[in-house]
């Protein structure tokens, strides 16, 4: 498994499944990249100026909201995860 360094983390990406009320499916190159993953590993922290370590606003499953463009993508063993900073993280979804 990925073990994230500093103030990152590392969320498997969500994928909703989109269907018309007609019922048809729409297809994954015909729709915007999710935005929405659950956090699956959390890094230590960001150092801080006096040398702590600053707790983190996100933990291993949540589900979160992130930036679009945000993060590097990551494809391990069938699974599509994003590595991204926690400051990309827009929102936990309760």
């Amino acid at each position: 498994m990925l073990k994230p360094l500093g103030d990152r983390i590392v969320i498997k990406v969500i994928e909703d499944t989109e269907q018309t009320s007609g019922g048809i499916f729409i297809p994954d190159s015909a729709k915007e990249k999710p935005q929405k993953g659950e956090v699956v590993a959390v890094g230590q922290g960001k150092l801080n100026d006096k040398g702590d370590r600053e707790p983190m606003d996100v933990k291993v499953g949540d589900t979160i909201l992130y930036a679009k463009y945000a993060g590097t993508d990551i494809k391990m063993d069938g699974v599509e995860y994003k590595i991204l900073s926690v400051k990309d993280a827009l929102a936990i979804i309760e």
